[in-house]
């Protein structure tokens, strides 16, 4: 091995490193952003919650596409249609899971939303009409036998509420797909990034506005720190993908079930029962092992 080789290899392993790392600390901004949620849907309606993350979102996204000049090349889109769908998707599932964290521990919330990259799976074969190996089949299986562990239906410790975090996961495991096909049409992370705000905000401010009461200087508080850090992590997380790929920082996403889990023990006293440990580490090795077949697949 030369020299040249050599540091060109040394070089590829610090961008990885440098990408795993930004990559954790976008999970850890999600995690901390989701306490905060957590803390202010006691008291206020989901629905202006939502809202002023996106109105934030909106300028941020403007601001990010028009810096390049790129916001007039980034308004047509090869499907009007999956692009509403695919915001749509988005915004419920950031509803739905703000809802969830009312009523859930962060940790049990987060546990069943780690489903989602198997369900991904699933839907992938009917919708895109990609070949989904046995092994990722096996790992779908094993990921709602974790589920159902963690759920117990028809055991009198079911908790309803308990299945909201599972349609969160749903909708956000068909954003995943249906941003693959329009994707796969031809449009670019500009286009995606700008149709989901715009979206998100036209139809928050509907609902948002007939919900809205003037929060106090505490929950403006929660707000900004909400909205900043839900903007910081998809920063870090677009960050990170320029260092690593997809593929390599996936396992290291489930990072964030335990920032959840350890904020959710720390700031809430909240612990997860064995179940929700035992459900959790098996939807987690199901989705590392299926990210593993479909590595061998490819």
């Amino acid at each position: 091995m030369n020299d040249r080789t050599h540091v060109s290899i040394k070089a590829e392993r610090s961008s990885v490193l440098t990408g795993v790392m930004l990559g954790i600390a976008a999970m850890l901004a999600f995690a901390t952003q989701d306490a905060f949620t957590k803390i202010i849907v006691q008291e206020m309606s989901v629905a202006q919650v939502v809202m002023v993350r996106y109105w934030v979102f909106a300028v941020f996204a403007v601001v990010w596409v028009s810096r390049t000049g790129a916001l007039r090349r980034a308004l047509p889109t090869a499907s009007y249609k999956l692009q509403i769908l695919r915001s749509l998707l988005s915004l419920a599932e950031i509803a739905l899971f703000n809802l969830a964290l009312r009523y859930l521990g962060l940790a049990e919330a987060h546990a069943l939303m780690a489903v989602f990259p198997l369900v991904v799976i699933a839907l992938a074969a009917p919708v895109l009409g990609e070949k989904v190996s046995l092994k990722c089949w096996l790992a779908v299986m094993a990921g709602f036998i974790g589920t159902l562990v963690i759920l117990r239906p028809g055991l009198s410790v079911f908790d309803p509420t308990s299945v909201i975090p599972l349609f969160a996961a749903l909708c956000f495991a068909g954003y995943h797909v249906v941003t693959r096909k329009v994707s796969g049409l031809g449009d670019g992370f500009n286009t995606n990034v700008l149709y989901m705000a715009l979206v998100g905000c036209v139809v928050t401010t509907v609902f948002g506005v007939s919900a809205w009461r003037e929060p106090t200087l505490e929950e403006w508080g929660w707000l900004t720190i909400i909205s900043v850090l839900s903007v910081a992590a998809q920063l870090l997380l677009v960050k990170a993908l320029e260092y690593a790929p997809a593929s390599l920082l996936q396992p290291f996403n489930y990072s964030l079930l335990v920032f959840a889990t350890l904020i959710g023990l720390f700031a809430f006293g909240e612990f997860p029962d064995p179940w929700t440990i035992i459900g959790a580490s098996v939807i987690i090795i199901s989705g590392l092992y299926s990210i593993h077949g479909q590595g061998k697949r490819h």
